[in-house]
């Protein structure tokens, strides 16, 4: 699979989350909201999102070659933007 196919899987993967789930920014301010209540600080949406990247990407450091990491890696970085506009 190349680069460009894992990308729109990536895309796939987020438009079937949105149907199931909802809004990404609303879901990733639901969380934020959660977290800011575990970690007695503000969270923001943004956070949330790279701390999910974060967290893909370390387990990409365990197995480089986790397709389902990596396609999820390209997902979370896509609903960065979304709750960056």
């Amino acid at each position: 699979m190349n680069g460009e196919t894992m990308l729109r899987e990536a895309a796939n993967v987020v438009i079937e989350r949105r149907r199931t789930y909802g809004d990404p920014s609303v879901s990733m301010d639901m969380v934020a909201k959660r977290w800011s209540i575990t970690l007695r600080r503000p969270v923001t949406p943004a956070e949330v999102a790279l701390c999910l990247v974060d967290l893909k990407l370390a387990r990409l450091a365990h197995d480089p070659g986790h397709h389902d990491s990596l396609v999820d890696v390209a997902g979370y970085v896509a609903v960065l933007k979304e709750v960056t506009r």
